[in-house]
């Protein structure tokens, strides 16, 4: 069974979110999504809302950058009947790889993605659970710009208004698409 958005809204998500202050480092206030994920009710309202937008749409294929957008991803590429493709922390993907690195709001980092997970002009779908900076949902999009896939939409439970990355986002020629804003603050 699925939730329609109209019998559960995304106010009923933003409330479940556990927010910690002061995680991974002195001033950031982290949003917690696995009180979602471990709510089969939640859980479910969140694929369904994501399942509901995008049914219509032509997506060949989900990327799910790691390791949260690897659990909404896959669940929604299951939905949609689309395959699902990793997009991984540099080191730990097994074949043939290409690599991006980015800025987070507290370090750098690098994700990977296998040479043969994207095909020309595939149609891909690029979940994570939030955006912060902007950072890793960038380092995604180019990652399957360098495969020749075309990123139809970037989709994320959160994005924080505040650090601008949502906009950086926008402004390289992805839409993207949020069930919740927030300005950040503690």
């Amino acid at each position: 069974m699925m939730y329609h958005p109209d019998v559960m809204g995304v106010d009923a998500l933003a409330e479940k979110i556990r927010k910690i202050p002061n995680f991974p480092k002195e001033g950031i206030l982290f949003h917690d999504i696995t009180t979602v994920l471990q709510s089969p009710e939640y859980f479910r309202l969140l694929v369904d809302l994501l399942t509901y937008r995008y049914m219509g749409q032509k997506i060949d294929v989900v990327a799910g950058l790691d390791a949260r957008g690897f659990i909404i991803g896959a669940a929604l590429a299951y939905q949609l009947n689309v395959g699902f493709v990793p997009i991984r922390k540099k080191g730990k993907l097994p074949y043939e790889t290409i690599s991006q690195t980015y800025e987070l709001e507290y370090g750098n980092a690098t994700v990977e993605i296998h040479t043969d997970a994207i095909q020309p002009a595939a149609r891909v779908l690029l979940v994570d659970d939030l955006v912060a900076t902007g950072g890793t949902m960038l380092a995604g999009v180019e990652l399957i710009r360098k495969l020749g896939g075309n990123v139809v939409e970037a989709c994320a439970i959160l994005e924080f208004t505040d650090l601008d990355g949502g906009k950086k986002i926008r402004e390289n020629h992805v839409p993207l698409f949020t069930l919740l804003q927030n300005d950040g603050a503690m």
